[in-house]
């Protein structure tokens, strides 16, 4: 399997997980000049951008932490982008999820950083 094959299988893992924690998915793999989000979802009255991260072990770190500073505000300007292009208001209550799988280990981290 090459790395793109491997991200989404493990993008569909996460999408089940966050069907059974709540989570309505609006969208999969969304992607603009901006940059690109795994997941959109509905949750708790919140429009979600989600980061799926996976890591086969422990031995490359954390997959939470890959989501640096720097991916964290590509994902910003991405999801600015889609809340334009369908319609949604400025008031639209929003959070940023990040869900790191290492192994068959699954972690779930809400709002992980800030608008």
């Amino acid at each position: 399997m090459n790395k793109r094959q491997t991200g989404s299988a493990y993008e569909q893992t996460a999408a089940a997980f966050l069907t059974g924690e709540g989570y309505r998915i609006l969208e999969k793999n969304y992607r603009c000049r901006a940059g690109e989000i795994d997941l959109i979802a509905k949750n708790d009255g919140y429009l979600v951008f989600v980061e799926v991260k996976y890591r086969r072990d422990a031995s490359m770190g954390d997959a939470l932490a890959a989501v640096t500073p720097q991916k964290q505000e590509r994902i910003r300007k991405t999801a600015a982008w889609y809340l334009i292009r369908n319609g949604y208001s400025e008031e639209t209550p929003c959070r940023f999820d990040v869900v790191g799988i290492t192994g068959t280990e699954i972690t779930l981290v809400k709002d992980a950083f800030g608008i």
